[in-house]
């Protein structure tokens, strides 16, 4: 690589000319998801100049109108009436640490006396409290396929948001449940009295209750799973609490509905044993749920083993009869709608979500050694569906500013500079950001990484391109959403060629 002298005056001399606000450079702000009217952003301020001050200047400078300043909690203001283009050059400035598009925020509700596996999984220890708190969106734009013996579809208690899919059985009932068991537990997914997502769009896909008892062959399991992958209204779930006869006869479905996209809530079984001999059960990439009674301990009749992953409320839970009010029953099968439940609240928040994610979402957050005699082998996760909190479209988490100096050597060698979250629920967004602040003069040489607490390095800027002696002063978006967001973080850099030297600067992550 040949550079002269007089390039890097040229770029020098370019880089010292001051720019008018028409002309700064742009940095991208942190979307809102459903942003608020009238053009909001809040400003968080790096330390320096009167917060007042700054405020007043940087408004001047690239438009609108101030309708609140910050310095208890934080060092900014909220500015009005400003446009997204002038958001991205307020962004930039280097007074500005981050910008923030206001966004809408949106209450729990709280059911007050829900069953008890309704009052467990929302919190994270005994005694119970009486209450259910759940987001209000209840998980409205995500589908839960109730693959069962069908589902009642016109109580009134599903408030028109059940409905048939298919039928496999074929025996005239057209994806109807006459058996008792696939409306119970599509109650307790979604009805509006007993479900965990009150607002979920529930479809049967029927494939047990022959004789309108609760089984059914193993190849109208595999026709359901087939025929969810061709028609699945995503996002969504499945919930299967039901075992096959032959333990793999599913595995290649399976494995091809998860790479369409769709995740399944197995049960492991009733015979108090290993479900590693289980299908579909020990797929290890499905969710597979044992279950517990109301006092914390693995009910008597739930399988378990290293083939599951989490346990739920399971033994005797109320929910939805055939006649549309409530009864009681017990089993994996009950367990395992309150996973569903729960993963459609996730799902409801983070739409994208791999269904790798998504299992790692709730087996990640579910709280842990709360479980007597969980089984050999067993995982002491219990469900825990506070982590997703209230808003479908979850507030980031943050900031975490680092703004020691980290000199990068010319030698090919990484360095780093790290940001430790915590208090932060749950796992990151899709929309993460990454504010750096990096001096160097000659950019093109910089590969710049984020390291996750898991240590999964995201791609940030890769060496090469178009390259300046003004250093790299961006914000990227990354999508974190499978990664927890509590830990240390780091911002890896190296230059990757000679003649150039720099450093960080400062760096500020948001998740």
């Amino acid at each position: 690589m040949h550079r002269t002298t007089c390039g890097l005056a040229v770029l020098a001399l370019a880089s010292a000319v001051l720019v008018t606000p028409a002309q700064a450079a742009e940095a991208d702000f942190v979307k809102a998801k459903n942003p608020a009217a009238g053009g909001s952003f809040i400003v968080s301020l790096k330390p320096g100049a009167a917060i007042q001050a700054s405020s007043q200047a940087l408004t001047q400078r690239y438009g609108g109108n101030i309708d609140a300043v910050f310095s208890h909690a934080m060092r900014g203001f909220q500015v009005k009436n400003l446009t997204e283009a002038a958001a991205r050059k307020l962004a930039a400035d280097p007074a500005v640490k981050a910008v923030y598009q206001d966004g809408t925020a949106r209450a729990l509700d709280v059911q007050t006396n829900p069953t008890w596996g309704l009052d467990r999984v929302d919190q994270a220890n005994l005694p119970l409290d009486k209450k259910f708190t759940y987001p209000s969106s209840g998980a409205s734009n995500v589908t839960v396929y109730i693959t069962d013996t069908g589902v009642k579809t016109n109580i009134a208690d599903f408030e028109g948001r059940a409905s048939v899919g298919a039928d496999f059985i074929e025996d005239g009932q057209n994806g109807q449940d006459c058996s008792g068991h696939g409306t119970h537990v599509a109650g307790t997914v979604g009805s509006k009295t007993w479900g965990v997502a009150k607002k979920a769009k529930l479809v049967s896909v029927r494939m047990l209750g022959a004789s309108c008892g609760t089984s059914g062959p193993d190849s109208a399991g595999v026709k359901a799973i087939e025929w969810i992958t061709a028609n699945a209204q995503k996002p969504a779930v499945v919930n299967a609490s039901w075992t096959f006869d032959t333990a793999d006869i599913g595995n290649d479905a399976v494995a091809g509905m998860i790479a369409s996209g769709v995740q399944m809530a197995a049960a492991s079984g009733n015979s108090s044993t290993n479900a590693c001999s289980t299908g579909p059960a020990k797929i290890a990439s499905l969710i597979t749920v044992n279950a517990t009674s109301s006092n914390d301990a693995r009910a008597s009749f739930s399988n378990y083993g290293n083939c599951t992953d989490i346990f739920a409320p399971g033994d005797n839970i109320t929910s939805l009869g055939l006649n549309g009010v409530s009864t009681n029953m017990s089993g994996t099968s009950m367990a395992t709608p309150h996973v569903a439940g729960v993963a459609a609240l996730y799902l409801s928040a983070n739409p994208s979500a791999s269904p790798q994610a998504l299992r790692d979402a709730l087996v990640n957050n579910a709280t842990d050694g709360k479980v007597t005699n969980p089984g050999s082998g067993s995982p002491n996760k219990l469900l825990y569906s506070g982590f997703i909190g209230g808003d479908p479209n979850p507030p980031q988490c943050g900031p975490g500013t680092n703004g020691d100096d980290v000199s990068i050597p010319d030698t090919n060698t990484a360095v780093s500079s790290s940001v430790t979250i915590s208090g932060c629920a749950g796992n990151s967004t899709a929309s993460a950001s990454v504010k750096v602040d990096i001096n160097h003069t000659y950019t093109g040489d910089l590969a710049i990484d984020l390291v996750s607490p898991s240590g999964k390095s995201y791609v940030l800027k890769k060496s090469g391109g178009a390259s300046s002696s003004a250093g790299v002063h961006e914000t990227y978006t990354v999508d974190l959403s499978s990664e927890a967001r509590n830990g240390t973080w780091k911002l890896q850099v190296k230059d990757v060629y000679t003649y150039d030297t720099g450093n960080i600067d400062t760096w500020t992550l948001t998740v």
